[in-house]
This record gives structure tokens, sequence and C-alpha cells, in this order.
């Protein structure tokens, strides 16, 4: 896919704050409103822009502890099924197929450690094909961006 100069400035604007009015952009690159909506309509066909999302602070929300949790299974031709419990667990946020020790990594937001070993205990751990899982607890987070055009 081709991406010109005006597809960067709005790519860019928007990534930086996705409310940046339309018109406001239409300005700065000296183009109607009309063609950076048909710009941007192109961008999401071609499926380069993903989506428009709101991002909450978990901290505001009590969410204060962050982990990431690595699921060894029984199979991993159980997969599926597992996944398709962790997806019912609210606090998990990702889930990443992976290489190396363990197929699943998942990122789970709490309220606290107790919040986290509650969940490990009582609904992680408990999912049939999981044999275990080795926890990580990040002190804090110091690179949150999206990819660079």
């Amino acid at each position: 896919m081709k991406i010109d100069g005006i597809d960067k400035i709005i790519i860019k604007t928007l990534v930086k704050d996705a409310r940046t009015p339309v018109l406001s952009i239409a300005r700065e690159v000296g183009i109607s409103g009309a063609a950076i909506h048909q710009r941007l309509r192109k961008l999401e066909k071609t499926k380069l822009i993903d989506g428009y999302n709101l991002k909450l602070n978990p901290k505001i929300l009590g969410y204060t502890t962050t982990a990431f949790v690595g699921i060894f299974l029984d199979s991993v031709g159980e997969i599926s099924t597992v996944i398709k419990q962790i997806k019912n667990i609210p606090e998990v946020v990702e889930s990443h197929y992976t290489t190396g020790n363990y197929p699943i990594f998942i990122k789970i937001i709490c309220k606290s450690n107790d919040h986290l070993l509650s969940l490990l205990q009582n609904n992680i751990q408990t999912i049939k094909g999981i044999s275990r899982t080795e926890t990580l607890i990040s002190l804090s987070q110091q690179i949150n961006r999206q990819i660079s055009i």
C-alpha cells in the first residue's frame, strides 16, 4: 500500500489525538474536509487504520497491578479451548500465541496483588488444559506507543 505525505500527516495527527476535527486536518494540509474523509475511508478499507479507540486510565478505576502470565498447556491441541475460557475473564486485556516456553502469554490488569492471586487461583489455573502458569508483575511501564510511520 502506498502512503503519501498527506496520508502521513492525517495518520500522525490522529495517532497523536484521534479527536482532532477533520476540518482542522484539512486546513493543515490544504485540502477539503471531504478529501480528508475520502482518504480516511481508503485507509480504513485497506485496514491500515484498524479502528478508533477511547483509552481509559485503569489506575483511576482502581486497577493498579499489571501482570503478564505465561501459560503452560497439557497439550498444544487444547489452545482454542483454553483461549475460549480466558476470554471470559474481563481482567485479561491481551492474549498472545507465542513461541518459547509457553504457548499462551496474557496481560492482566488487577486492583491489587490479592486480586491477581485470586484470578490466578480461581479463574486461570482451574481451566482444564492449563498445566501451570508463570507470572511476572510489572513495576512500571516506561513505553506505551503506536508504531510510527
